[in-house]
């Protein structure tokens, strides 16, 4: 099992101003490097406290790139959809070669309605949009005068520059949070997957981490050579119940912001989204304390927090990634830098097969 740390900021300005968010979050990639965390990543949203504060992983993963020597930054995901894939490569490609080739590049599609509605981009194209980005950017990275003829967009020749420091490409994740069919495809595609246990039932999980792990044996490659990256709140204190009450008032807050961010789901129905118009709804049945007896949270003393692992690796496997959330803005500096110390140095050294 990898660790490393994931920023989804979950405050507004009138919770915590942008530019103390983000001088926060920074000292945390400076100690997240100190402490020997394998990576950093960022998500991509806009307009709401779910994730507003991070319209650009790439400026963020950039500002990373320049305090690190050696820590993976990775995009948890951009999104093809709402940029063109000639700008969206070359801004990837650049991080690239200012990292020294450090960049994990991951893909998604995207799924709140004001997000679409503001790009002008049709929710039910979402999934075409995504497939033939991801397709025409990877062609960018590995090719030189490309002609590219897709639905959404017409190009070339094109030879992108600069080239990317990892080749053929840097290693491209899928990001997906229910869909079967998704997994598969990045199975057979050769991508790797980051996904949201929240999201689903631990049976489902299994059931589609099994259905990639298929379709990527089958495609030809070697298996174990896949990478599965996990995002999971985590608050770890000294005094269990300690944790567990900041951990309660930050899992309140973050489920605050995503029920306004999908509020538009109520009124809104795409092919591409079957049963969405539902997550208004689960978000009202979010609770803290049936998130903790599912393991879908990170969240005690150290010893509590390793056994939670410890079945997550009996669930899931060893061999997964484990991004944390560690500051979503609403806890302290102080708090992001003790729960990140002491899974550094009291958990994680003890599970086995455990490494940042």
């Amino acid at each position: 099992m990898k660790f490393g740390i994931v920023f989804f900021p979950t405050v507004g300005p009138a919770d915590k101003p942008a530019p103390e968010y983000f001088d926060e979050a920074l000292r945390l990639v400076d100690l997240a490097e100190e402490l020997g965390y394998d990576h950093v990543k960022m998500v991509e949203h806009y307009f709401f406290p779910y994730g507003g504060y991070s319209p650009d992983p790439t400026t963020f993963l950039a500002a990373a790139a320049g305090r690190t020597k050696r820590i993976r930054l990775g995009t948890s995901a951009t999104i093809p959809a709402f940029q063109h894939p000639v700008k969206l490569a070359g801004k990837l490609a650049m991080l690239d070669n200012i990292s020294g080739g450090r960049l994990d590049a991951a893909f998604g599609r995207a799924f709140l309605p004001d997000e679409f509605k503001a790009f002008g981009i049709p929710m039910d194209e979402s999934k075409d949009r995504f497939v033939e980005g991801t397709e025409a950017i990877k062609r960018l990275w590995s090719e030189e005068n490309v002609v590219f003829e897709g639905r959404f967009h017409q190009f070339g020749p094109v030879t992108l520059l600069p080239r990317p420091v990892q080749q053929p490409h840097p290693p491209v994740f899928v990001t997906t949070a229910r869909s079967a069919e998704s997994c598969a495809e990045a199975g057979r595609n050769g991508h790797h997957l980051q996904t949201v246990p929240n999201v689903m039932s631990t049976e489902e999980l299994q059931s589609r981490l099994a259905v990639y792990r298929a379709e990527w044996a089958a495609s030809g490659r070697e298996p174990g050579t896949e990478r599965i990256h996990f995002s999971y709140p985590c608050v770890v204190a000294h005094d269990g119940d300690a944790a567990r009450a900041k951990g309660r008032l930050d899992d309140d807050r973050n489920t605050a912001a995503i029920a306004a961010a999908v509020a538009s789901w109520e009124t809104t129905r795409s092919e591409a989204y079957p049963g969405y118009e539902r997550l208004v709804a689960a978000t009202k049945q979010s609770h803290f304390d049936s998130k903790m007896e599912q393991k879908k949270l990170l969240i005690g003393a150290p010893d509590q927090v390793r056994a939670q692992l410890e079945q997550i690796a009996d669930w899931f496997g060893d061999d997964i990634s484990v991004s944390l959330s560690v500051h979503s803005g609403h806890l302290s500096f102080k708090d992001a830098e003790t729960t990140m110390r002491l899974m550094a140095e009291d958990v994680i050294p003890k599970l086995k097969g455990g490494r940042v």
